[in-house]
């Protein structure tokens, strides 16, 4: 499996959460739970099951981040792409940043480079008009611009 690619911003917003739960979260759910656990009785504390909930989604979080962290390969920048689709008006134009799931782009969507769409559009330059195969069928797009993320 390839190793996930990040953007240096990503990479370093991603260490900032991980940072985050393993220290202040963990100590915030664990106050939580000890809260739920002075109530009484543990089956039927509803406090208790949620906080115990949040604790499963954080170290799953946690360890996600983990993952990501000591395995990816930190990218220069992504590009955003403004696309076109065939048969749709100038204003209908879409902005996708083509990487990791993890980044972000204010008023882009992301998609993965093995995407049909990523992987029809990365490298592609501004004019370049490109069909690829979508679930639905053949799709047409026009490249509008292309910049760095």
């Amino acid at each position: 499996m390839a190793a996930p690619q990040l953007s240096r911003a990503a990479y370093e917003r991603l260490q900032a959460e991980f940072d985050d739960l393993t220290t202040r979260g963990r100590i915030e759910v664990a106050n939580k739970i000890e809260r739920a656990r002075e109530e009484g009785d543990l089956k039927e504390n509803a406090g208790y099951h949620a906080a115990k909930d949040e604790q499963g989604h954080m170290e799953g979080r946690i360890r996600q981040l983990e993952h990501l962290l000591e395995n990816a390969e930190i990218v220069d920048g992504s590009s955003i792409y403004t696309v076109l689709y065939e048969g749709d008006s100038e204003d209908m134009a879409e902005r996708y940043l083509i990487g990791n799931m993890e980044e972000q782009a204010d008023g882009v969507d992301v998609i993965s480079p093995s995407s049909p769409l990523g992987s029809a559009l990365d490298g592609a330059e501004a004019g370049a008009t490109i069909t690829y195969e979508a679930p639905n069928g053949a799709l047409t797009v026009t490249v509008l611009r292309v910049e760095r993320a």
